[in-house]
């Protein structure tokens, strides 16, 4: 499982989150989340396949030359997993940094918590 998860949270980072082309990237949704999913980021609270389509879209849209690079390993422990990241312009610091938690059910994503850290001005 845990082989699993790694791959989840790589994945989802690349081609949910990191991926500018829309039919692409609802592809590796309906792949990797439960039709149920749900997101949790500090604009609130989405539910299903289409709602977290939208706001990675959405999210995407608003900064589409910059890249997601993980932070160190991905950690999974029974049924969850984490993984830090960064984010910014390739090549460059990043302009901010997360960490993704999911809760996986069968072998897909069906909770994705992402935690967004300050960083210095």
């Amino acid at each position: 499982m845990s082989k699993r998860i790694h791959e989840l949270l790589h994945r989802n980072l690349q081609e949910v989150f990191g991926e500018g082309d829309a039919a692409r990237r609802r592809a590796a949704i309906d792949e990797l989340y439960t039709e149920d999913c749900e997101l949790y980021v500090p604009p609130g609270k989405f539910i299903g396949r289409e709602a977290l389509d939208k706001f990675a879209g959405d999210l995407r849209a608003t900064h589409p030359h910059f890249v997601y690079t993980p932070h160190g390993e991905p950690q999974a422990l029974h049924n969850a997993g984490r993984l830090a990241w960064g984010s910014g312009p390739r090549g460059a610091k990043p302009e901010y940094t997360g960490l993704d938690v999911i809760i996986i059910r069968g072998d897909k994503i069906a909770a994705l918590y992402v935690f967004l850290d300050s960083m210095p001005s």
